[in-house]
Order: structure tokens, then C-alpha cells, then sequence
């Protein structure tokens, strides 16, 4: 299972520079093998509203949680004491830092093109990785 990081989800909706690399991953993983935490969730979110792309948003409700099986994924109130000890050790900001634990509780692989998660433990995964093994 894979943990996408906020930048992978923005870089395919906002059609970046590696939008097309994310555009074959998500084409070739099954949905039910995708997670997404509720915080990087709501980043979109809040990414794509306020540049007033509400039907982007919408399009990956549809896409993602209706017709797909993507899961989202949650910490509990307690594991941010384990998020506070991941900023502390490797000097991750908060959102890494949530993103780490979660793949951490969860056992999933973390996908994101944030090399700040290269020097942890869990390390990351970009989506071409992943196609090319």
C-alpha cells in the first residue's frame, strides 16, 4: 500500500511538472492500494480553494473516494506526541512529520517528491520509483 504525499496528489491536479509521472502511477496502482491522510486531505483542499479550483476538488471526491477506493487514512490525538518526537529527531515541519507517522502506524510505503523525508528512516518513494521495480 502507498501513502501519497500532498505535493503528488497538487502536482496531478494542478498539472505541474510531474504531472505526468503521477497521471502513470495513478493509472497503474489499484485505487484500493492508495491512501491519502486526512491532513494532506484537506490541504488539497484548501490548496485548491483558494486558488478557486472547486471543480478540481470535486473531481477527485468523485474520482478518488466514490468511484475509487482510495483510503484516507488518520492519527489519533495521541500519536502526535510521536509526530512532535519525529519534528524533534529529524527536523521534519509539522505536515512531514504527520505524513511519517502515519506511514509509520499504518506499515505503508510513503510516495512524495519531498527529498526532507530521504534522511529518516522510512525514507520516501517518487512514483517513477515505484513503476520502474
Amino acid at each position: 500500500m502507498y501513502l501519497l504525499d500532498t505535493n503528488i496528489w497538487l502536482e496531478r491536479l494542478l498539472d505541474q511538472d510531474k504531472s505526468e509521472e503521477v497521471r502513470l502511477f495513478l493509472d497503474s496502482i489499484p485505487s484500493q492500494l492508495i491512501a491519502i491522510t486526512d491532513f494532506a486531505f484537506h490541504s488539497v483542499a484548501i490548496v485548491l480553494c483558494k486558488l478557486q479550483r472547486t471543480d478540481v476538488l470535486k473531481s477527485l471526491i468523485q474520482d478518488a473516494f466514490i468511484e475509487g477506493s482510495v483510503s484516507l487514512i488518520h492519527l489519533e490525538p495521541e500519536d502526535i506526541y510521536r509526530v512532535v518526537s519525529v519534528i524533534e529527531n529529524h527536523k521534519l515541519d509539522f505536515d512531514d512529520a504527520y505524513q511519517y507517522v502515519a506511514a509509520e502506524k499504518y506499515g505503508i510505503e510513503l510516495v512524495s517528491f519531498d527529498s526532507d523525508f530521504d534522511h529518516t528512516d522510512l525514507g520516501r518513494k517518487t512514483p517513477r520509483e515505484i513503476l520502474n521495480r
